[in-house]
């Protein structure tokens, strides 16, 4: 989708989307409504035909498959980008995340060393990797923007996201440095954090009714947060409105992370 807008002209990488109810989905959404050309990555065979048929809705110009826990594979979809954008990349939003359905119940004590490091490999490391391999593409550019999805469990406890709120530290640890790293080439690297949004990885979640009834309590803006909320604050940062902001973690959640209790 091309026209006037503040991405018009700008091409980018969404990596996360599952379904019509992805964060991600409303950020590419929102990105091609500005103007963006956008290139997606699927995980799995289950999800591709729901991916494929969202990006023909914003005229995709590629739709690949991404194993984010190989470098091959990454280097592989970055040369198809590559090959796809002219070389260039001006975006990248990265919204992947994965924990094993039964690290998220019981105790953080009980989860087993290979799935600890499945969590931070997939949800954390990833975020390094396609950073790395698309570094070249915004040097290319003259510079660019990476948003990743965090949240508040990797600040504090949030009792049963457990594994997850550890990657999400590491992530969140990542974005910062990755920020310096990169800042010298004009390479923008920020985070958001939103409150409780209901999208299918979000139902996975044991306890997620309560943490929606908790934040309707208790932020001060005592209202629900939506996909379209994220996505407006990801165009922000992914946009020149946000050149001189980086290596920051941007709240999308009525004021909740603010709140003492």
């Amino acid at each position: 989708m091309s026209g006037s807008g503040r991405f018009a002209g700008k091409q980018g990488l969404v990596l996360g989307v599952a379904n019509k109810r992805s964060i991600a989905w409303a950020i590419a959404r929102r990105l091609a409504g500005e103007g963006a050309e956008i290139a997606f990555t699927y995980q799995g065979e289950r999800i591709e035909s729901a991916v494929r048929d969202l990006a023909a809705t914003v005229a995709s110009p590629l739709v690949t498959e991404c194993d984010v826990r190989s470098d091959d594979d990454i280097a592989r979809v970055m040369g198809e980008v590559s090959a796809t954008f002219g070389g260039k990349l001006d975006f990248l939003v990265h919204a992947v995340g994965f924990a094993a359905a039964e690290d998220l119940e019981g105790r953080f004590t009980d989860t087993p060393r290979d799935r600890f490091w499945l969590a931070l490999d997939i949800s954390a490391y990833s975020l390094v990797a396609v950073s790395r391999a698309a570094e070249p593409l915004f040097e290319a550019a003259g510079g660019g923007s990476i948003v990743t999805m965090t949240y508040l469990g990797g600040e504090r406890a949030v009792p049963r996201y457990n594994v997850m709120g550890v990657a999400k530290a590491a992530l969140d640890s990542s974005m910062r440095y990755l920020a310096w790293d990169l800042g010298t080439k004009n390479i923008r690297v920020n985070a958001i954090s939103a409150g409780p949004v209901r999208t299918l990885a979000a139902r996975s979640i044991p306890g997620f009714a309560t943490m929606e009834e908790i934040v309707d309590q208790r932020a001060p803006l005592h209202r629900p947060i939506d996909a379209d909320d994220v996505g407006g604050a990801a165009a922000y940062l992914l946009s020149d409105d946000g050149r001189n902001v980086t290596g920051t973690i941007l709240y999308v959640d009525s004021g909740y992370h603010a709140m003492g209790m």
